[in-house]
């Protein structure tokens, strides 16, 4: 199987255009911190950058080494962001609705307090 014949698969192909709408969402999003922020933002400065592991004068091999650095990234963002961020904002595009934070009050951490004398 070749590279780009995994790539024409419709259900791997709107996979990653879901989660690259979702990492674009979770980019603007301000309970995700800056740390994880890097993480995309490094991947990309790596595409663009003229030194790679595999450079890309190498036919094919070139293209597929700057692909999964960017699926490998991708992936590592979403799994470092907070589950309750990213269940928002997969709630609001499956909704349809245009890019907001997420209130802060959706944030909540449950503890009990306890005062002993």
């Amino acid at each position: 199987m070749s590279a780009t014949s995994w790539l024409l698969r419709p259900s791997l192909l709107r996979m990653l255009i879901s989660q690259t709408r979702l990492a674009v969402r979770l980019l603007r999003e301000p309970h995700v911190g800056l740390l994880r922020k890097a993480v995309p933002v490094l991947a990309v400065v790596y595409v663009i950058s003229p030194l790679d592991f595999v450079p890309d004068f190498i036919p094919v091999l070139g293209e597929l080494d700057d692909l999964g650095m960017l699926l490998v990234s991708l992936q590592g963002f979403l799994k470092l962001c907070p589950p309750d961020v990213l269940a928002f904002h997969r709630a609001a595009i499956e909704d349809g609705r245009p890019y907001s934070p997420m209130p802060a009050a959706s944030r909540v951490i449950d503890a009990e307090w306890r005062h002993e004398d």
